[in-house]
C-alpha cells in the first residue's frame, strides 16, 4: 500500500488497463456454455485451451495495431503466462519442473496461433473447427463429452468480427469485450 505512493500514476493506470483486458479474456474463456454445451473439457488443460483460444482472438485483433496497442498486447501476453505459471505451481508442480512445463505450454500456445489465425483470416469455419478439435482433443485424449468444434468455430469467428469492430481507443481504455457464447 505504501509503495503505491512512490509508483508513477501512469504505471497504475497501465496496470488497471492490462488487468481489465486480461479479466475480459478470462471471463470469456470461463463462459459455462463452452464447457456444458460445447464439450470443452472442464479440466486444467481444457481451461488452458479456452483461455488460449480467447487470447489468440485478442492477439489476432491487435496484431496490426499501433505501438501503444502492441505494448498492451505484450503486457496481456505476459499476464497470461504469469497466470499459467501460477496455475502450474498450484497444481503441485515443483520449482524444478515449472520451466519445462511452461516451455511445453508456450509451444502449445504458439503452435495453435498460426492455424487459428489462418482460418480466422479466411473466415473458414470448417478449418477453424478442425484446428480446434485437433488441438483440444488429441487422438490419445479420452473426453466425457464430444467437443463441438463447429459451435466453437462459429463463436470464435463471431468474436473475431466483434473484436475487429473495437477501436484502438476502446482497447487502450481497458474496455475489451467478447460476444456471449451461444447467441447466434
Amino acid at each position: 500500500m505504501i509503495l503505491s505512493l512512490f509508483r508513477p500514476k501512469e504505471a497504475d493506470a497501465n496496470a488497471r488497463i492490462v488487468d481489465a483486458s486480461f479479466a475480459a479474456i478470462v471471463s470469456a474463456a470461463r463462459q459455462p456454455i463452452l464447457y456444458a454445451n460445447w464439450g470443452m473439457p472442464d479440466t486444467p488443460l481444457g481451461r488452458y485451451e479456452s483461455l488460449s483460444l480467447h487470447l489468440i482472438l485478442f492477439l489476432h485483433r491487435t496484431r496490426d495495431g499501433s505501438a501503444a496497442v502492441k505494448s498492451l498486447e505484450q503486457d496481456v501476453v505476459d499476464e497470461f503466462f504469469k497466470d499459467i505459471d501460477h496455475s502450474v505451481r498450484e497444481l503441485g508442480v515443483g520449482d524444478a519442473g515449472v520451466p519445462k512445463r511452461m516451455k511445453k505450454l508456450g509451444k502449445m500456445f504458439y503452435g495453435r496461433m498460426g492455424p487459428y489465425w489462418e482460418a480466422l483470416d479466411a473466415g473458414d469455419e470448417a478449418s477453424l473447427a478442425d484446428a480446434i478439435v485437433r488441438n483440444i482433443t488429441p487422438e490419445d485424449a479420452k473426453l466425457d463429452t464430444a467437443l463441438d468444434g463447429a459451435a466453437l468455430a462459429r463463436y470464435a469467428l463471431r468474436c473475431s468480427d466483434h473484436l475487429a469492430g473495437l477501436t484502438e481507443e476502446i482497447l487502450l481504455n481497458g474496455q475489451l469485450s467478447f460476444v456471449e457464447a451461444g447467441l447466434e
